[in-house]
């Protein structure tokens, strides 16, 4: 067998570096955590990608850090109106989409059954579920052939803690809209997967006890059978293989990328 030479070696690295080159993505929640993570692997990979985010200056600040090939467009999933501004915004700048990870996403915290107020339902079911439901909906127009929808779910839908009624099942309610698409996109070549993660070292993370996040992280630890937290990349590196090629048969699955938290 001839060795590879060096020239031919670069010529591979960069095809194999631009994996989503040509490709148009849209990231919900992408200027912080996993979202941002996402993004960024998207974009080192050729893709132009489109992020949104809730808070303006948080949105700027996650652009002006992705650089070249990044946009933002500040909106919250749970309104219907910002979304169509959304494809509005990547209908008239890019004038189609091939991916679309649905990040965006949060609870409110431990609430335990008996406490539970419509107001906290509604918070995390409009962010969670609704939002999923017309981010998914509303860029199906926009899709090219082989497009990839990509659901952020949880390993909460599968081993919930005490008090996580409203999140873990929005989550599994995200497991199931999967199911349900698989069965509504036969024929049109668009791939809906779930990516499910587990303890990955966020902002979002340290807020659920910000007073010990030593104790916070030391504990989450010790029950991943790899011993450790997540990094955001490592996340991000599951969601660009489903996004991409490489994953052209994987329909209808959930991934898990958790360290084996919720499988044994």
């Amino acid at each position: 067998m001839s060795a590879v030479k060096p020239h031919e070696r670069a010529e591979l690295e960069s095809d194999m570096g631009q994996v989503l080159q040509g490709k148009v993505a849209l990231v919900t929640g992408g200027s912080a955590g996993i979202g941002k993570a996402i993004a960024s692997r998207f974009v080192a990979e050729g893709a132009e990608v489109v992020i949104t985010g809730r808070r303006q200056t948080e949105l700027d600040v996650a652009v002006a850090e992705l650089g070249i090939g990044a946009s933002g467009i500040r909106a919250d999933v749970s309104k219907v109106d910002d979304l169509d501004s959304v494809y509005d915004h990547i209908r008239t700048d890019h004038g189609a989409l091939d991916i679309v990870v649905a990040n965006a996403g949060g609870g409110v915290g431990t609430v335990a059954l008996g406490e539970i107020t419509q107001e906290q339902y509604a918070t995390v079911f409009d962010t969670n579920v609704k939002g999923v439901v017309f981010t998914v909906q509303k860029a199906l127009p926009l899709f090219r052939e082989s497009a990839s929808i990509i659901l952020i779910g949880s390993t909460a839908s599968l081993s919930p803690g005490t008090g996580m009624t409203l999140y873990a099942s929005s989550k599994a309610a995200v497991r199931n809209l999967a199911r349900c698409w698989t069965i509504d996109l036969q024929g049109t070549g668009t791939r809906v997967n779930v990516l499910s993660p587990g303890a990955t070292l966020t902002p979002g993370l340290l807020t659920i006890n910000p007073n010990d996040e030593e104790g916070l992280l030391d504990g989450l630890k010790s029950i991943v059978p790899l011993g450790r937290i997540a990094d955001p990349d490592e996340i991000a590196k599951v969601a660009l293989f489903l996004a991409s090629d490489a994953s052209s048969y994987v329909q209808g699955a959930e991934l898990f990328a958790d360290g084996g938290l919720a499988q044994v």
